[in-house]
């Protein structure tokens, strides 16, 4: 091994190793930075035989640039976000940035966990799935970080958005419903003070309206599966219960089926059938075969990831509508293709 192997090696150690200039070390590590293949090859293999590696933190302080973004994401116990997240942190390494994540339970943490990660001068921050207050939104824009919120949005300055067609989504489902043949159609709210949740009702209640079919029951799950569980109970135990009912994401969906066939002997989609928002893993599986909108992660992360990158060049804020997409699977069906069992 060589003597001047070692974790402490310097780029001035690595730079008269490989015959080059020390700026030459910086460039060869620098993204966009011109150096020639011959030297770079020279400098690597130098940096690899000495052990070097070149100090993030310390060039950050030259160029004011962290290459670190804060991801502050809510509720992974929700398999959805578990996708947002992964699909999200992958992206940003791909385009040579790191991640630094932080979890909150409610939206009101952000309260300590934005200025926790302006501290680590991350050079933008992503929130998925929690909202942002106006004090905090300027206080990220007076620090010259971007902000942009996923699957979520507000009216805030400086503030992006990237979301799914939330509106559109649910109008789909209700078109769906409708064509079915269902008359008694129930929906099932998320988090009452949540962008998402409002859109998918406001969309999907509206076009019920269009179709001249009123909605016939409403309760609220929280986006849990344990709230759920008990606001479908109650729409259950009706004396008329619903013959169809539209959750506002897969979770509740699920907790909707297995309540309806365990707790009341119900065939899903003979007796009821039941359709979710998110079309994550579980919505294919055979036990559920659930009718999802597809909020396509993939596309939203990107536009995420390129919303923070570009900044907000000094210009409005930008709210990206992500096209939603309908997946029918078994556990809805055309009434009218047979008869119902009485309710």
């Amino acid at each position: 091994m060589n003597p001047k192997s070692s974790l402490n090696a310097r780029s001035i150690d690595v730079a008269r190793l490989a015959g080059v200039s020390r700026s030459a070390v910086s460039r060869a590590f620098t993204e966009g930075a011109y150096v020639s293949g011959e030297t770079r090859a020279k400098i690597l293999k130098a940096a690899t035989q000495l052990g070097y590696s070149p100090n993030a933190i310390a060039r950050g302080l030259i160029t004011r640039r962290s290459r670190m973004v804060g991801v502050v994401v809510a509720d992974l116990s929700n398999p959805f976000y578990a996708r947002v997240l992964e699909a999200t942190c992958l992206k940003l390494q791909e385009a040579g940035l790191a991640p630094l994540m932080l979890s909150c339970r409610r939206s009101q943490d952000l309260d300590s966990l934005v200025p926790q990660l302006l501290a680590y001068q991350v050079d933008g921050v992503l929130i998925a799935a929690s909202t942002l207050s106006s004090t905090l939104a300027s206080q990220c824009a007076r620090a010259g970080r971007p902000v942009v919120l996923i699957n979520r949005y507000v009216n805030l300055d400086a503030v992006n958005a990237v979301t799914c067609d939330n509106v559109g989504g649910a109008r789909a489902m209700a078109d769906h419903l409708v064509q079915g043949g269902h008359k008694r159609i129930a929906f099932l709210a998320g988090l009452e003070d949540t962008s998402s949740s409002r859109d998918r009702e406001r969309g999907f209640v509206g076009r019920l309206g269009e179709l001249k079919v009123a909605l016939f029951a409403r309760e609220s799950g929280n986006y849990t599966y344990a709230d759920a569980c008990s606001a479908v109970r109650r729409l259950l135990g009706r004396r008329l219960r619903p013959d169809a009912l539209f959750c506002a994401n897969d979770t509740m969906a699920i907790a909707a089926i297995d309540i309806a066939r365990h707790e009341f002997g119900l065939e899903v989609p003979a007796d009821l059938s039941v359709a979710g928002y998110d079309n994550i893993e579980a919505a294919s599986w055979k036990g559920y075969d659930l009718t999802s909108v597809d909020q396509d992660v993939d596309r939203m992360t990107d536009a995420a990831v390129g919303l923070l990158q570009n900044g907000d060049k000094g210009g409005k804020p930008r709210h990206i509508l992500v096209p939603a997409r309908l997946e029918k699977r078994g556990s809805t069906r055309d009434v009218r293709a047979g008869a119902m069992r009485r309710a």
